[in-house]
């Protein structure tokens, strides 16, 4: 493990328009080859993507190669308020008019295993594969909770539910809406770019212990194993 790449704002929306900024800057980067990217949940997602779609906006930016998939989804239906797709389309794709070829949403409405399987086989299908299989994903963006937890990977799981190489699959969540479907481990470690934008009191506690290594906590094990990572944060460590 390397250490992450790591920088401090004073404050949420500091971090949102930073993390704007250079999410635009590598996407229009070129050759612009058709790219994936994960798109996170959570309480920063709706001013980050504010943010991304005002600067796509004011620079006229194409952004006809990127394709956009998510690292995780609650299991509802597309409409719901809970959902991490309906957070989206309101705050990027409608504001950008951009088609719906280009996202690919995880269908939670499905019986969770289903949802999963379908999900898995449209980023296999648009996505390039690594040695072992893996989709590899341009850039994947995630938070993190109060506990650690990234995308719904939570601690507690085994060690057999952690190095499960599914590409996406079914958990049940320490937190409502407990179903729904995650990126797994394998997945994330496989993506070229994860960033990770820890916005948000009383996280600073978790953000250290990750930092420090401790893979007890689902960013600790992430970040351990992979060679780079860029952590964002309006936290006082």
């Amino acid at each position: 493990m390397k250490s992450p790449e790591l920088f401090r704002f004073p404050s949420s929306a500091e971090l949102a328009e930073a993390a704007a900024r250079q999410w635009l800057a590598l996407l229009t980067k070129p050759p612009s080859a058709p790219q994936g990217v994960a798109l996170l949940g959570g309480r920063i997602a709706g001013p980050l993507f504010a943010a991304f779609a005002r600067r796509v906006s004011q620079q006229k930016a194409s952004l006809a190669h990127a394709h956009f998939f998510w690292a995780d989804e609650r299991c509802v239906p597309p409409s719901s308020p809970d959902s991490n797709f309906a957070l989206a389309e309101r705050s990027l794709f409608r504001p950008l008019a951009m088609p719906p070829s280009q996202y690919h949403r995880v269908p939670g409405e499905e019986p969770p295993p289903r949802a999963a399987q379908l999900a898995t086989d449209e980023l296999r299908r648009i996505a390039p594969l690594n040695e072992q299989g893996q989709p590899v994903l341009d850039l994947v963006l995630l938070g993190m909770g109060e506990d650690g937890h990234v995308a719904s990977l939570f601690p507690g799981e085994s060690e057999g539910q952690i190095r499960d190489a599914a590409v996406y699959r079914p958990v049940t969540a320490a937190k409502p809406p407990p179903q729904r479907i995650t990126l797994g481990y394998a997945t994330l470690a496989a993506a070229r770019e994860v960033w990770v934008l820890v916005a948000g009191a009383g996280k600073a506690e978790a953000l250290s212990r990750a930092l420090e290594g401790d893979v007890s906590l689902p960013l600790g094990r992430l970040l351990a194993m992979r060679s780079h990572t860029v952590v964002y944060t309006d936290s006082n460590l």
